[in-house]
C-alpha cells in the first residue's frame, strides 16, 4: 500500500482542485488491494469515518462535508498477521501499549481498540511495522471551512519553533496559515502564561509543610491519562488546570462564540484531547506539524518566503519554553517566586519525560517516596519537542525552543502585561482574580 502521507497529499490536492471523488474512484480501482482496508485508510485521511461501498467516494464527500466529532483518533485498518510476536505471547503493538488498550479479536484477528482505555497516544501507529493502525487526518474538514470562509483560527504549540526553518519566524509561519485561509494565528505559548499563574496558585493551596506535594496537569494528555486510568489515587494531589491548548480554545471562544480553532501540534495524543467529553468544545480541530508540513507542499507554500505579519499577542520566555521537559517547572516556579516568595523555598521540582519515566515517578509519589513537591511529566521522550509528529529531532527542537524563549522580552508571565490586558475581556482584572474560584473556572476541568 501507498505511503500514507503522500496518498493525503494526492486526496487532498483532488478535493483543493475539486476533483475530489473522481481521484477516490480512481485510487479504490487500482489493482492489488483490500478495498475494505484501504477504505478505512481513506476515511482516517480524510478524516471521518466511512465504510467501503459500492458509492464510497460519495459518501467520503458528504461525511467531510457534514463533518462530526467521534472520539475516535487512531483507526485499525486490516487483520493482523499476528507474525511480530515479541514477549509473553504479545505482538508488539500490544507491548507498546501503555495502558492495553489493544484488543486482538480472536476470529477477525482484526486489532480492536478499546476506548475505554486509550488515551490515543498513537505509539501503536510507530510500532507496527504492517502499518495496521493511523491516525485521523482533520484537515479535510477544515478546508471545507476555510473554502467558505468561516472565522477559523489556528492555535500553534510552542514546540512549532524550528520546525519549518533555523531562520522561519512565527511571524512567517502566520502569513503562510494566512494565505491557505485562516482569519489568525495565535501562540499557545501566550495561553501558557495564564496557566502557569494558575499553577502557582494551585501550588499555594496544596503546598503547607515539606511532605506536600503537587502533580501539573496542563501540558501533556498522556500523563494526565496515566494518572486518571493507572493512578488514580494521585488524583486528589493534581492540579485541575487544563492545558494550554485547551485554554487557547476557551479563552478565544469566550471573546468570540462564532470563531473555530485549529490546533497545530507535535502528536496524536492532543487530537484525543481535543475529543475529550469535558472539554470538547473548546478546540474543533487538531492538525500536526508533519501534516501542515505535507500540506504546505501541496499549497507549494514555503513560509520562509512570507514577509512577517506580527501578532498583537505576545508571550512570556517561561510560556514559551513549555514545549520542552522542564519547561513548566521553570516558568511556575518563577511565578512563584514572584506571586508567593514565602513559598519559594518549598518548591523543589521533579521532571519525567517518556512513558517509562512518567510511570516510575507515578508510581514513586503513590509510594510516598518522593521528595520534590512539584512533578511534571511528558509522555514523549524530552517532552514535546520529542513528539512523533514532529519534523525535526528533539535535540533540535529543544535547541529552538531554547532560542524562542530567549528572544521574549518577558521573562515570566506574572510581568506579562499584554497577556494581563486580553484577560480583562473575559473579566479577569488582575492576578489576584487567579484565586477567584468562580472567575478561573475557563482554566479548569473536572479530573
Amino acid at each position: 500500500m501507498e505511503n500514507y502521507r503522500e496518498l493525503f497529499k494526492e486526496i487532498l490536492k483532488a478535493y483543493y482542485e475539486d476533483v475530489f471523488e473522481e481521484k477516490i474512484e480512481e485510487i479504490m480501482n487500482r489493482e492489488d488491494i483490500d478495498k475494505k482496508s484501504l477504505a478505512k485508510v481513506i476515511s482516517a485521511l480524510c478524516g471521518v469515518e466511512v465504510k467501503y461501498s459500492d458509492s464510497f467516494s460519495e459518501d467520503l464527500k458528504i461525511a467531510i462535508e457534514n463533518y462530526q466529532k467521534t472520539k475516535t483518533v487512531v483507526v485499525s485498518t486490516s487483520s493482523c498477521t499476528m507474525n511480530c510476536v515479541e514477549i509473553d505471547g504479545k505482538i508488539i503493538c500490544k507491548n507498546a501499549c501503555p495502558f492495553d488498550a489493544i484488543i486482538i479479536d480472536k476470529e477477525t484477528r482484526i486489532p480492536n481498540i478499546s476506548m475505554d482505555e486509550c488515551v490515543n497516544c498513537g505509539i501503536c501507529i510507530d510500532s507496527c511495522d504492517n502499518k495496521n493502525f493511523i491516525d485521523k487526518v482533520e484537515f479535510l474538514p477544515v478546508l471545507e471551512m476555510l473554502k467558505e470562509n468561516e472565522k477559523v483560527i489556528a492555535a500553534v504549540a510552542p514546540s512549532i519553533a524550528g520546525q519549518f526553518g533555523e531562520n522561519v519566524s512565527m511571524g512567517q509561519i502566520r502569513a503562510a496559515l494566512k494565505y491557505i485561509g485562516f482569519k489568525d494565528m495565535v501562540e499557545v505559548a501566550f495561553f501558557a502564561d495564564m496557566l502557569t499563574i494558575r499553577e502557582a496558585v494551585e501550588f499555594d493551596r496544596h503546598i503547607e509543610k515539606e511532605e506536600d506535594f503537587l502533580l501539573s496537569s496542563c501540558c501533556c494528555p498522556i500523563w494526565v491519562g496515566m494518572i486518571r486510568g493507572r493512578f488514580k489515587e494521585l488524583v486528589r494531589y493534581t492540579s485541575p488546570s487544563v492545558s494550554p491548548m485547551i485554554a487557547a480554545g476557551k479563552v478565544i471562544k469566550e471573546i468570540n462564540p462564532e470563531i473555530k480553532v485549529v490546533f497545530i501540534g507535535p502528536c496524536v495524543a492532543k487530537k484525543g484531547e481535543a475529543k475529550m467529553d469535558d472539554i470538547k468544545d473548546a478546540i474543533d480541530y487538531v492538525v500536526t506539524f508533519t501534516e501542515l508540513k505535507d500540506i504546505f507542499e501541496v499549497f507549494n507554500i514555503d513560509p520562509s518566503k512570507f514577509h512577517e505579519e506580527l501578532s498583537t499577542q505576545y508571550s512570556s520566555k517561561g510560556g514559551r519554553i513549555y514545549g520542552r521537559i522542564g519547561g513548566v517547572s521553570i516558568a511556575v516556579e518563577d511565578a512563584v517566586k514572584e506571586m508567593y516568595p514565602d513559598k519559594i523555598e518549598l518548591f523543589t521540582s521533579k521532571q519525567a519525560s517518556g512513558i517509562k519515566e512518567c510511570k516510575a515517578m507515578l508510581q514513586s509519589a503513590l509510594d510516598g517516596k518522593t521528595k520534590a513537591r512539584f512533578l511534571e511529566g511528558m509522555g514523549c521522550d524530552g517532552g514535546c519537542v520529542g513528539g512523533p509528529k514532529t519534523i525535526i529531532s528533539k535535540e533540535k527542537g529543544k535547541e529552538f525552543i531554547e532560542k524562542y524563549g530567549k528572544e521574549s522580552k518577558v521573562n515570566i508571565s506574572v510581568n506579562n502585561k499584554i497577556m494581563k490586558k486580553f484577560l480583562k475581556s473575559i473579566d479577569i482584572d488582575s492576578i489576584e482574580d487567579f484565586k477567584d474560584d468562580k472567575k478561573v473556572e475557563i482554566f479548569e476541568r473536572e479530573l
